[in-house]
């Protein structure tokens, strides 16, 4: 007799046992050490050029300097907003978005003017490239930490609205709390300037984190649709198997890129450059 229960119970050890086995195998795929590790997650989502990134202690950061500030600055946020709006599910007012819209658009805009430069000093022959201004590794931090402030203030509603049976409408934050978590994250940028390794070592985890988290997110939420699960949860312990979910095919996918790219290149540092 089909029993509901017992068969999810069955599938909730399944993908618990078969989670264990994918981390087993990233574990041992990464290089050793906890850096290691982060550098295997920074692998698969970042170029990770050491000229384009911070040291501490002459050890290359997992992210470069662009993606230590996305991925930190989404990190720090989305737990700004679990911590202070928890299920509250309606996107910032416009005038929000508009300045989230302008953020993306810096980052993309100092992203393109910094590869077009990268390329004119990597080509053998003289390149007649439009470059505005030669970029820095200061530029990419605050770019990057705009970008991901606004991937996880847009994010963070989706999510509620894809999790909760009963849901806040309001919106996640109000424009005053918008330019005090920009303002705390510039902040924050300004001391990774001082490449201060106790500034440094905590970023480098934080960043990697954030990567991890985006991505655990955005599975958890395929996870919950495929098994048309939408607005069915009401408490915090009835999360774990999407989220168990997402951390599986996070795992799966940064190491298939991290295999993938290790073939191609032979090592786990940045692309090297000619």
């Amino acid at each position: 007799m089909y029993n509901p229960t017992m068969l999810k119970t069955f599938l909730r050890y399944l993908l618990l046992l078969f989670s264990l086995l994918v981390l087993l195998w990233w574990w041992q795929l990464t290089p050793p050490g906890w850096m290691g590790k982060l550098d295997g997650i920074g692998y698969a989502v970042c170029h990770r050029i050491e000229e384009r990134s911070f040291h501490v202690e002459g050890r290359q950061m997992p992210l470069c300097a662009r993606c230590t500030g996305t991925f930190a600055g989404a990190f720090l946020a989305l737990f700004a907003q679990i911590g202070f709006v928890r299920r509250r599910a309606g996107f910032p007012p416009r005038p929000v978005l508009i300045l989230l819209g302008l953020l993306a658009a810096l980052w993309a805009f100092d992203g393109a003017n910094s590869y077009l430069y990268l390329l004119k000093q990597i080509s053998p022959r003289p390149l007649a490239l439009p470059t505005l201004y030669t970029p820095n590794n200061a530029l990419r931090l605050f770019t990057g930490s705009g970008m991901g402030l606004a991937m996880a203030l847009v994010l963070y509603p989706v999510l509620n609205q894809t999790l909760w049976r009963q849901i806040d409408a309001r919106a996640t934050l109000r424009t005053r709390d918008f330019f005090l978590l920009l303002t705390g994250l510039y902040l924050l940028d300004l001391l990774i300037l001082t490449e201060h390794p106790l500034v440094l070592y905590p970023i480098a985890v934080l960043s990697a984190l954030g990567a991890l988290l985006l991505l655990i997110i955005v599975f958890a939420m395929l996870w919950i649709m495929i098994m048309r699960e939408e607005n069915s949860f009401e408490r915090m312990d009835q999360l774990g198997m999407p989220a168990l979910a997402g951390l599986t095919l996070a795992l799966l996918l940064i190491g298939g890129i991290d295999l993938l790219r290790l073939h191609l290149t032979g090592t786990w540092g940045g692309y090297p450059l000619p």
